[in-house]
């Protein structure tokens, strides 16, 4: 039996914890925040309380549904039918369905013929590894062609990765494609899933079994230091002092590793700090009308600098309709650093844009939640990039959503790695 302490009490960390206290390890998260969660965490948007930054269920998602039927609580998965929208150049269009692209007016006979023909293959491939070495402008170029790039893809790479657009990777962005497309009922029937009371559910569910198994979740409770000494970890380090630890599991985001564990050898630190992440600011809006009948619409539009919204409210029936905004930006971005107010403003434009029947008196309530470290950059070869999760020290695992490529960040593959990092605790 070995005392771990883990840092961050996101879902990787929370099923680290859960999974640990299974195998009979003594068990301590911290948390800097003043609740659980992490990025599934919510908050209260005028009475509704709901994630912060938007979260869906995919069918894939084995590891969410394993989890919560050990739990208990499998009976509050819920589906839906959804769709999507594509608004380019002032028009909204219907999106996700041979229909939809067959009328979409935007390319031409050839280009919508070799776009279908790419999408319906990525779903049947089952091998990421051809496409590591690839960007995914290379990839869609040369399979949908330049036209449909231009189209359907550039601007939302330009508005999400900005100076890294035509670095991505193409096995990062077919497991995106392929996880979306194949929740589906049937061809013309895109499928996503909610959590009955949204993902607080599960965060809560967690966090009630670690304490009935004995394990303790500090909030408000910042790590300074993961302390080592003679090449093992000995201790996790707070305001409150040191407390003594056999292992630790770090699942901080890694552009902060090298501060926490200052002990790392050097090339490992340069390692962690090699991994860029873009930021985001993400605007939540609780509105008197609905904006469009979709629940995502991708956007293509010179008046408008977001790539796409998210109208959660079409996944989630809540009084009212919520609308996720997304900026996503560098941290050295100068929109970065702009008050509340503003990405509020250009949202309510961007809203206004997609549906001009929306005016301001429509808000009813908004809420803006930020992230210096939101989208780890996944480029071409980022495979070869990502350090083991066993550190050179002794004791010490250390993962972020960075460790999920070629998957994208989700609850799944957080409590998937959770498991993992768990039942090497002492291996």
């Amino acid at each position: 039996m070995a005392t771990v302490g883990i840092v961050g009490a996101g879902a990787m960390g929370l099923a680290a914890a859960y999974h640990a206290l299974k195998a009979g390890h003594r068990v301590t998260v911290y948390e800097a925040d003043s609740v659980p969660g992490g990025m599934a965490a919510h908050a209260d948007l005028d009475g509704l309380s709901i994630e912060r930054f938007y979260h869906f269920v995919c069918k894939a998602d084995a590891s969410t549904f394993a989890l919560m039927d050990e739990l208990g609580i499998g009976d509050r998965m819920r589906w839906r039918d959804t769709s999507m929208g594509y608004f380019v150049d002032g028009r909204m269009y219907r999106w996700g369905d041979p229909v939809a692209l067959l009328t979409f007016p935007k390319l031409s006979p050839v280009a919508k013929f070799r776009y279908g023909l790419q999408m319906f293959l990525s779903t049947k491939r089952s091998d990421w590894r051809p496409l590591e070495n690839r960007t995914a402008r290379d990839w869609i170029e040369n399979g949908a062609g330049r036209e449909a790039y231009d189209v359907l893809w550039r601007r939302l790479f330009e508005l999400k990765f900005f100076e890294h657009a035509d670095t991505v990777s193409a096995a990062w962005i077919w497991t995106r494609i392929k996880r979306v497309g194949t929740s589906r009922k049937s061809l013309m029937q895109e499928q996503l899933g909610y959590i009955d009371g949204g993902s607080e559910t599960l965060v809560t569910a967690l966090a009630e079994a670690i304490e009935r198994r004995g394990g303790e979740i500090r909030l408000g409770t910042p790590v300074r230091e993961v302390v080592v000494a003679d090449g093992r970890v000995t201790g996790i380090r707070t305001d409150a002092g040191v407390d003594p630890v056999d292992a630790a599991i770090s699942t901080m985001p890694t552009p902060y590793v090298s501060r926490l564990v200052p002990a790392l050898p050097d090339d490992w630190k340069g390692r962690y700090d090699a991994i860029e992440n873009i930021g985001v600011v993400c605007v939540l809006l609780r509105l008197n009308k609905s904006v469009s009948p979709h629940f995502w619409v991708n956007i293509n539009d010179p008046a408008v600098e977001i790539p796409g919204i998210i109208e959660f409210s079409r996944l989630r029936p809540v009084d009212d309709t919520v609308v996720y905004v997304p900026f996503y930006m560098p941290q050295s971005h100068p929109k970065f650093g702009r008050d509340d107010a503003a990405f509020v403003a250009e949202s309510m434009a961007a809203i206004r844009r997609l549906n001009p029947a929306i005016g301001d008196d429509d808000l009813k309530a908004s809420l803006v939640g930020r992230l210096r470290h939101a989208q780890p950059v996944c480029e071409a070869g980022f495979a070869a990039k990502i350090p083991p999760i066993q550190t050179p020290i002794d004791g010490l695992q250390v993962a972020d959503t960075s460790f999920y490529y070629p998957e994208d960040r989700g609850i799944s593959e957080s409590v998937r790695y959770g498991a993992m990092m768990a039942a090497a605790v002492g291996a």
